[in-house]
């Protein structure tokens, strides 16, 4: 499967502009009942070179056209403010380094130049701040030197294109970093995975996100508070009227499963929190809707306490607005493939604004007990599945969905995804980088779309590496 082309990502990020109300009433914007706004993103515009008619200048009043197409841009994404606007020169290195303490991200818009370019911008690139460097053809020959910092690991995308929507690319991403920071995530009883991600000093100081552990206790004292005519409204408007059909849970259990997520909603709102994860989800009632309905709204649910996932489906929440389907997967060599399975999903697997999927109400598998969804996968669907694993790396294997299923053997919720190679993607599980019991070793977190080549650029932003999982190795 070939990576998600820049056309692709400009489309799933136009797509997301369409939800942009809707998620601004969520995640990213206050509204009564609605969880506290998150900060915008501050992204610093630099414009690099000389500006006239000369050979391999770009005319100045092309400055004008990207001033009126950042406007619109700042209007479009939510979640960002672009500020700063400096041509460099006229504008001293230093004093447009000093002006960048107060940022959150750094975009330069290369104009023109030579050899002499990289020097002067690597004393902005050393202020630390994501940054995003477009260069379009004809802005001089200074372009060669910038791989260089990409091989040092400087948190740098580099876009030389043509293509001014690849700009939209680069808001997108720096603003991913900027909002992680402000994130708290809850970890009902405990986190589980990897040890540096079970770390909040780690998280902390890694990505500048909060994590708190929350006792279950606490949840079930809101959970009792919770007035069963509200909870009984929520199951009937959400879930009852809303089902293809419900097979083994009773009503009353539903309405139950329904009061847990108004609990976990009223937490989550006290705490001022955009994610949670919970090792006590196969409980009584079980966490299935809720941590469902959270990821349909553009937040962060996560069963079995699983912050690596969690921290996974933060990020591509914030940078693609999906949400991600926890998965138990196993590996099938005869059809190349991948099978997902797990009992809690979202609906609305391509955002929180995007039309539901069909789903059948169903005990959750393995108990026969609880409530849980059997969601039904759109079949063709590009998907990508990745896991952050000990905060500094990525693994991602990208595919197509190729068929769903209703085994009873496995978790309600059942999609097989392509895989580049099958066999491979099961000798190298793990790529030698997930140490831990079977819950960390085996999750991954599932998202529609193919973001293969934005994940690497968020790699070289966020500081991660990416590793294809199951990829050729030199």
């Amino acid at each position: 499967m070939s990576p998600l082309n820049r056309r692709q990502f400009m489309g799933s990020a136009a797509s997301g502009a369409l939800l942009a109300a809707h998620w601004g009433n969520m995640a990213l914007g206050a509204s009564a009942g609605a969880w506290p706004n998150l900060p915008s993103a501050k992204i610093y515009k630099v414009y690099a070179g000389r500006t006239g008619d000369a050979y391999l200048t770009h005319p100045t009043e092309e400055i004008d056209r990207f001033e009126k197409h950042f406007a619109e841009l700042e209007k479009k994404v939510q979640g960002v403010k672009l500020v700063g606007g400096d041509l460099l020169p006229p504008a001293k290195v230093e004093e447009v380094a000093a002006k960048l303490k107060g940022a959150d991200a750094l975009l330069i818009v290369h104009l023109s130049g030579h050899g002499g370019d990289a020097p002067v911008l690597t004393k902005l690139i050393d202020v630390g701040l994501p940054t995003a460097l477009f260069s379009q053809p004809f802005s001089g020959h200074g372009w060669m030197y910038f791989p260089q910092w990409h091989k040092e690991r400087r948190k740098v995308v580099l876009l030389p294109s043509s293509d001014w929507a690849d700009l939209e690319r680069a808001i997108t991403l720096l603003r991913t970093p900027a909002m992680l920071k402000q994130t708290k995530i809850l970890a009902i009883g405990a986190p589980h995975g990897t040890p540096a991600a079970c770390s909040a000093e780690a998280v902390k100081k890694k990505f500048g996100a909060e994590l708190v552990t929350v006792p279950n206790d606490r949840v079930m004292e809101i959970f009792k508070s919770i007035d069963p005519k509200e909870a009984e409204a929520e199951a009937q408007d959400y879930w009852l009227s809303q089902a293809k059909k419900i097979v083994e849970p009773t009503r009353p259990e539903i309405i139950d499963s329904a009061r847990l997520y108004l609990a976990t909603k009223k937490l989550m709102m006290a705490e001022n929190a955009q994610a949670v994860c919970s090792t006590h989800c196969m409980g009584t009632p079980r966490g299935c809707l809720t941590f469902s309905k959270l990821n349909d709204q553009g937040l962060v649910g996560a069963c079995e306490g699983d912050i690596d996932s969690t921290l996974t489906m933060l990020i591509f929440a914030y940078a693609f607005r999906v949400p991600g389907f926890i998965s138990d997967p196993v590996i099938d060599t005869a059809k190349n493939a991948m099978v997902h399975f797990h009992c809690t999903s979202a609906t609305k697997m391509d955002g929180p604004g995007g039309k539901r999927l069909p789903f059948v109400i169903r005990t959750q598998t393995d108990s026969r007990g609880g409530v849980a969804l059997e969601v039904e996968n759109r079949v063709g669907q590009p998907v990508t599945c990745a896991k952050l694993v000990n905060l500094d790396t990525m693994l991602i294997v990208t595919g197509k969905i190729l068929e769903t299923s209703k085994s009873p053997l496995a978790c309600r919720t059942q999609f097989t995804q392509s895989v580049p190679d099958a066999r491979r993607l099961f000798l190298q599980w793990g790529e030698d980088v997930i140490k831990g019991d079977v819950m960390t070793l085996l999750h991954r977190a599932v998202f529609y779309g193919d973001y293969m080549q934005p994940v690497q650029d968020l790699g070289d932003l966020m500081g991660f590496r990416v590793l294809e999982e199951g990829g050729r190795r030199a």
